[in-house]
């Protein structure tokens, strides 16, 4: 619904009670604006802020202003301007909001009641919408975002302890009856009924002429504010910073803080608005505030990302419609390489003509809604609202190419065993080959048949045909279309036995799936090397061409990710020394919507160190994965293995698949940091479609390929949560998993010394103890430890937990090199040094059933062996309550009578990989019905949390079996490409 009408004076005096946020001055800034003109219509207002009074007075000088100093809500913690602390965040707003909610909403209620408040008004905290049920009062929220959605990512880094947060949130906006919704907006279901309005926006005092005169500032001075709500932390302006000609605006800039001569601080009084308008370009981080009067006063807008904030993309997204945006990234901030992205907003022409008289609208619906105009529908129940909003869940599964607003909560998967509707032609995959064929010479390798390496083939013809998606534009001036470029395929993988197992050297069987990522790769020397604008600017300023290397990532515009990262080669020395690993992770860590690079930037520094290649030349590289993220089915080392093999094929190594495993494995524990086993890059590199790898993970020793045998089929279900929500992470299990084989060693070592001490007999029993003491003290891996033997000797030495400064004071440290232990952190180790014991066992029994006689008791086995992996997970806290819901629904579907009459279709099913979320792996009989079965549990799922999960069916070979293709395109081809292609990110030189 969209309102057109602005608000008039009333011969009704109504009071408002309007809620404002605790995060950051644009929320406060933009009521002051509604607030202004709901006085000019007559009416008090009380605001209840936790911000300074200033930011209200200043903008509305009126005795019916009443301001109430109480922060119900924290908004986002940050540790400086440019970074959120997530866990900081959800634990202030447990003290702010949760822990003290029933004083609050008492307090509320009675003071609503008191000024006989005709409407509450929320911007947007959450609270205030339930105080206001609760004193009988309507009430209406004004934003451009709510805090369910904020949060919802937060959640996964701080555990289940904070989960509740989202769901209380989601269910206080329940209560509200309608949203009156910003531009720029985020996806927020937990509003039932929706109001558009145009931008709210603080109106102009001075005309940009007047706050020139003011300032002193000649006309051919350019000017550019500096808006970061203060300084990135160990951040100092520099004169270099700015380009001659150039004058620095400050905001916000301490009394002590000294300025370089071509930058100046405003005062604190200073009306911000003006100033944005008068100047040519602003230099800061993405908000409400910001954005909307840089778009109103058609103000170019030079943006650095924020971590972690979730309402950044739809703002940046709605900045770049309009021609008004431009992302630097941070490494160019902190540094000073300002000239290109300031010369670049220079030359845009922002061309937004929306109304910005949202705050004008805004009150007058507020009036029409206080005087009793009904704007809600009663299309859907209270109910279901909150039903909706908590479908959100804790995390929004973002997917490339689709609308910005839409949450994959609310769009079907594409993945439904085949009945997904189609609108290609039957001919159009032959067609798709015959253009890449017309298109490209391939000079080495072939595509194997497969679709999706086709379709990414074809997808590279097309980056000439001027791309909307900003991660396109930047691709299409990667490459030099007269040069060779090196194609390489890598997919992810189905964890179906051992899992955690393996970084204590378990067996495991993984098997390849039919999603991988794709790199094209080009090495050029640097004096032909296409630049981004500002990676050719960094390099004349440094007066000579040297090799660069530029990346694209598709599918990162909606998260965090920036969909570009570059960097000069010879970043990786240092004084003549190659960077270390600890070196390059902080590099890579330094901006977070970069530190996806590391995945596949770290690949060169790896081969650098690990066996001393240098790279002279340029690299370009575009990554293109279909392999989703967080879903438990090894997205990351798919990406590390077709990264590594681009790179190894365009210099000529000769890498076996194995070794390059174990790299891209140094990779991900050294310089991504995470403490990963190995088993995810072996099966991407070594696997094989529609077999098991069965790989010994000491460290790494494939014992062969098992086959899948035709009456038995192995799917995956995604749960749509993503790894982390549980209450365990991946790190503190391993960590507690270390702890127990250390404790077992000594234990084992404690024993040895009795028995030699006390002298040892010559019975042969005795001498065999022995020899398996000496064994388990110097074990190497807790899977070498039979299960029989850990019960008989250890089970009753290990603690179910133990605090980390306690074990440290015991046993020194645990020998694990990717973790570190945490001296006041409490680690469940019983249940982590149980897992892997079992696992390994679980493992080779399972490999066993797989060539037995095929028999019902043989699918039952299998299937007991999953259920039992599953719920070994829990006991460690790698569960969720979404796997839980998924193995349940396959054991319901198990232990029906109609499976039962089909004498066994489904089995078994097990949580995956890292846990906690993730994707459910489930095995069943090879027929129509398991198929059936596995659609119905898909649509129960969907029914019980309105989430329509992905379903993985399907094998394809590792980057191995693949290798890899050299093509060129043909010149004069029906797509030939266009050459020196300019996109936002740059253009070649």
């Amino acid at each position: 619904m969209r309102i057109e009408e602005a608000v008039s004076a009333s011969s009704k005096h109504l009071v408002f009670a309007y809620y404002v946020t605790g995060h950051g001055f644009g929320h406060a800034t933009r009521v002051a604006e509604v607030v202004r003109q709901l006085i000019l219509a007559g009416h008090d207002v009380h605001v209840v802020t936790g911000a300074p009074a200033f930011v209200f007075t200043s903008a509305v000088d009126s005795p019916r202003l009443f301001i109430r100093k109480v922060l119900l809500d924290c908004g986002a913690v940050q540790a400086d301007a440019l970074t959120v602390d997530r866990l900081a965040s959800l634990e202030k707003y447990s003290e702010t909001a949760v822990k003290p909610r029933e004083q609050i909403l008492a307090q509320e209620t009675e003071w609503l009641n008191s000024i006989k408040a005709d409407l509450v008004v929320s911007d947007v905290v959450p609270v205030a919408c339930r105080a206001a049920a609760d004193a009988g009062i309507r009430s209406v929220c004004v934003t451009n975002f709510s805090w369910d959605f904020i949060y919802a990512e937060y959640v996964m880094a701080a555990g289940i302890h904070h989960r509740s947060i989202v769901w209380q949130i989601a269910e206080d906006y329940s209560h509200c009856e309608f949203l009156i919704r910003l531009p720029g907006y985020c996806p927020m279901p937990a509003f039932r009924d929706v109001i558009d309005v145009p931008l709210v926006v603080r109106r102009l005092h001075k005309s940009p002429k007047e706050v020139r005169e003011d300032l002193g500032v000649a006309d051919d001075v350019k000017l550019v504010i500096l808006n970061f709500g203060g300084q990135p932390g160990g951040w100092q302006l520099k004169e270099e910073f700015l380009p001659s000609g150039w004058l620095g605006l400050v905001c916000g800039a301490s009394e002590s803080t000294d300025l370089p001569p071509n930058f100046r601080k405003l005062d604190k009084e200073a009306y911000t608005p003006d100033i944005i308008a008068a100047c040519d370009c602003m230099l800061g981080k993405i908000g409400y505030g910001t954005a909307s009067e840089a778009l109103a006063y058609k103000c170019p807008f030079v943006f650095v990302r924020r971590d972690y904030f979730n309402e950044e993309p739809f703002l940046r997204n709605m900045l770049e419609f309009y021609q008004c945006g431009v992302e630097m990234i941070r490494r160019d901030l902190l540094t000073g390489h300002w000239r290109p992205y300031l010369e670049r907003a220079v030359s845009l022409n922002p061309c937004y003509e929306g109304g910005i008289n949202g705050a004008e609208m805004a009150a007058h619906i507020l009036q029409e809604t206080a005087f009793g105009k009904n704007y809600a529908s009663d299309k859907l129940s209270g109910a279901r609202r909150l039903r909706d909003a908590i479908v959100l869940g804790y995390q929004l599964q973002r997917a490339t190419g689709r609308d910005v607003a839409i949450p994959e909560w609310y769009v079907n998967a594409e993945s439904q065993l085949g009945r997904r509707p189609s609108d290609r032609p039957a001919d159009f995959e032959s067609a798709l080959v015959e253009s890449v064929i017309d298109d490209f010479e391939i000079l080495h390798g072939n595509v194997q048949g497969f679709p999706d390496t086709v379709a990414f083939l074809h997808s590279l013809t097309e980056l000439h045909a001027n791309p909307k998606r900003r991660e396109s534009r930047a691709a299409a001036s990667l490459f030099n279309w007269e040069e060779e470029i090196y194609v390489t395929r890598a997919p992810g993988r189905l964890d179906v036995m051992g899992g955690i197992a393996d970084y204590s050297g378990s067996l495991v069987l993984q098997m390849p799936i039919k999603e991988a990522c794709h790199v094209a790769l080009q090495r050029l020397h640097p004096s032909k090397h296409k630049l981004w604008k500002h990676a050719a600017a960094r390099q004349n300023d440094r007066g000579e061409a040297t090799a660069v290397l530029q990346i694209v990532s598709y599918g990162s515009e909606l998260g965090y990710r920036s969909p570009t990262f570059d960097m000069d080669l010879s970043d990786f020395m240092e004084d003549g020394k190659l960077m270390s690993y600890e070196r390059a992770r902080k590099y890579f860590a330094q901006d977070p919507s970069q530190k996806w690079a590391a995945y596949v930037a770290g690949a060169i520094l790896v081969l650098m160190t690990e066996m001393g290649v240098r790279f002279n030349d340029s690299i370009t590289m575009l990554i293109s994965s279909a392999v989703p993220e967080g879903k438990g089915v090894s997205s990351s080392a798919s990406v590390e293995v077709a990264s590594m093999s681009a790179i190894a094929a365009a210099h000529g190594l000769n890498i076996d698949p194995r070794d390059l495993a174990i790299l891209c494995q140094k990779v991900e524990n050294h310089i991504v940091g995470a403490p990963c086993g190995v088993m995810d890059q072996m099966t991407s590199a070594c696997g094989e479609a529609n077999k098991l790898l069965a790989m010994i993970c000491q460290p790494a020793e494939i014992v062969g390929l098992v086959e899948i045998p035709n009456h038995i089929r192995v799917w995956g279900i995604d749960s749509g949560i993503r790894h982390s929500i549980g209450g365990a992470d991946y790190g503190s299990v391993r960590i507690g998993t270390f702890m127990g084989l250390k404790m077992i060693k000594s234990k084992a070592s404690d024993e040895l010394s009795d028995m030699q001490t006390n002298g040892v007999n010559n019975d042969e029993v005795e001498q065999d103890d022995l020899e398996l003491l000496k064994q388990e003290a110097s074990l190497d891996y807790l899977c070498n430890l039979p299960p029989h033997r850990f019960e008989a000797l250890y089970a009753k030495q290990i603690p179910n937990s133990i605090i980390g400064q306690s074990f440290l004071d015991t046993y020194k440290n645990h020998n694990d090199p990717v973790t570190t232990i945490d001296d006041k952190r409490t680690y469940g180790v019983r249940f982590p040094t149980m897992h892997p014991i079992y696992e390994n066992f679980r493992v080779k029994t399972f490999k066993s059933l797989l060539t037995s006689t095929a028999s019902t008791d043989q699918l039952t086995a299998l299937g007991e062996l999953l259920y039992q992996c599953h719920y070994s997970y829990s006991a460690c806290g790698l569960g969720s309550d979404a796997t839980d819901r998924l193995v349940h629904l396959v054991q319901e579907v198990q232990h029906s009578a109609a499976s039962k009459a089909e004498d066994t279709t489904l089995c078994g099913a097990k949580i995956t990989g890292g846990g906690s979320g993730g994707t459910v792996c489930v095995i069943g009989r090879n027929c129509l019905k398991s198929g059936e079965q596995i659609i119905e549990i898909q649509q129960r799922y969907k029914k019980q949390t309105g989430y329509l999960p992905f379903i993985f069916e399907g094998s394809s070979p590792g980057s191995g079996k693949f290798g890899y293709l050299k093509i060129r395109h043909r010149t004069g081809s029906r797509s030939d490409v266009r050459m020196g292609y300019t996109s936002d990110e740059g253009s070649p030189i």
